[in-house]
């Protein structure tokens, strides 16, 4: 009695406050907050507000995780801006909803039954049971992960910066590089650059990147192998396998294209530390936005790799962007299958129904909707001051909140800046949340009719 109860509880909740609605206005209201507490003259090093504009965009980048600045982060905000900036970056980043709930947690708050359905959108799970355990399991591993991170980026920063300023540096760094944001602090837009021969913190801020591009329920999943065996499931295994590949890829062709390059791996002495930072930038450009080498020097080839990586991005409910590794694995197996001539799509032993297909190829395509219009708009708005690769460079890394630039930001028109808020904004929510939305009716009519089916010429 009491499960019939909550399920058709569950359905009456579905139908009336549409959780994708939700999850966007929440990401919308911690923009807008931290935009206004940005505009704050407190909230700047020179004690004068950056403005509306500069603060909306840099409160969006900060919850979308992206790492796009028009202001140099470390030279502008004060204290106080520096820890609003952390702190967006964390709640968007862990996603509001979880946020949210660890919050109530530790207050001792009930979680109704209308939250518990947020947080399952949220965390992209398909139950409402255990929801709160495993958001209570999930801050502590991130907590624990982001301190482990801290504790070795000190081993390099306090020397460098003393005690206070070190340890600071490390946390923020540590929290920025697991949520996927890329912003830091040591300004003038240097990024990481400084670091390009020092492996330890290329490597350490590249394990949290991937860490946090993973997802949480992958290394939950994966944690608790060591206290006792069991098989790894269908989608750990394929975000598993999808990120080794990327990172493979990625790190092989930036090293190959690169490795000659005077201005970018040329730089850089010794071949190890080449190859670190070949690895660095295959990891960053999935969705997290730092750089040890010049990115306007890159190569056409290898921007337009990094265009491919920032598209395709981290894995599900991670905390980085992009249409997913899972969502890309799916359509790649349906096209295996059509070549082979199976009519089911099977992996791994397991076979992939028909809805999670449709529902690959349609954030593909909105997603790649939103890429060709956010691409056009931009190069009518620039009026042909960068080559299209820039433009295109540009426009993947916001719509993936992914962060590089191979432009500069600050210098793109108001119009460019413009585009690109929406762009990280939809990025983050997500294509299909977005698309989902923003629809009249979810399902209305379904399974009233069915059509004669016809067929069309394709191919």
């Amino acid at each position: 009695m009491f499960q019939r109860r909550h399920a058709e509880g569950a359905a009456l909740m579905q139908r009336t406050i549409r959780p994708e609605r939700v999850m966007a206005l929440g990401f919308l209201i911690m923009i807008l907050t931290g935009a206004l507490l940005l505009t704050l003259p407190a909230a700047t090093a020179a004690g004068e507000s950056i403005g509306f504009g500069n603060a909306l965009f840099t409160a969006t980048s900060a919850v979308c995780v992206t790492g796009l600045v028009v202001v140099d982060t470390g030279t502008t905000f004060s204290l106080f801006g520096q820890i609003v900036l952390i702190a967006l970056i964390q709640m968007g980043g862990l996603g509001f909803m979880v946020f949210a709930t660890l919050v109530m947690v530790a207050l001792g708050r009930r979680i109704t039954l209308r939250s518990r359905m947020l947080m399952r959108e949220s965390m992209n799970t398909t139950t409402l049971s255990g929801l709160v355990r495993l958001t209570g399991w999930y801050g502590l591993l991130v907590a624990l992960i982001e301190l482990g991170g801290a504790a070795i980026l000190a081993v390099r920063f306090v020397p460098l910066l003393g005690w206070g300023r070190g340890i600071y540096f490390s946390i923020w760094h540590a929290i920025s590089a697991f949520c996927n944001a890329g912003f830091d602090l040591f300004g003038n837009f240097t990024s990481l650059t400084s670091f390009a021969g020092d492996p330890l913190v290329l490597l350490t801020v590249a394990l949290l990147i991937i860490l946090g591009g993973i997802g949480f329920a992958v290394i939950s999943e994966v944690s608790e192998q060591r206290f006792r065996w069991r098989p790894l499931s269908l989608h750990a295994r394929v975000t598993l396998l999808m990120t080794c590949v990327l990172l493979v890829m990625g790190t092989a062709f930036i090293a190959l294209a690169e490795w000659g390059n005077p201005a970018t791996l040329g730089l850089v002495e010794g071949a190890g530390n080449k190859v670190a930072n070949a690895f660095f930038q295959a990891a960053t450009m999935r969705t997290a936005g730092f750089n040890s080498i010049n990115l306007t020097a890159m190569t056409d080839a290898s921007k337009f790799m990094s265009v491919l990586l920032m598209f395709v991005g981290a894995s599900s409910a991670s905390t980085g962007g992009g249409v997913k590794t899972t969502t890309v694995a799916v359509l790649l197996l349906c096209v295996w299958s059509v070549v082979r001539g199976d009519e089911d799509i099977a992996v791994m032993g397991k076979r992939l129904s028909p809805a999670l297909v449709r529902r690959a190829l349609a954030i593909v395509m909105v997603a790649l909707l939103i890429l060709i219009t956010g691409t056009m708009l931009l190069t009518l708005a620039e009026e042909g001051r960068y080559p299209f690769i820039d433009v295109l460079f540009e426009t993947t890394s916001a719509m993936a909140t992914v962060g590089v630039t191979s432009i500069g930001t600050p210098a793109l028109t108001s119009v460019s800046k413009a585009v690109l808020i929406p762009m990280m904004y939809f990025g983050r929510v997500g294509p299909l949340t977005m698309a989902l939305a923003m629809a009249q009716k979810q399902g209305a009519g379904k399974a009233r009719i069915r059509y004669p089916e016809e067929n069309i010429t394709i191919g």
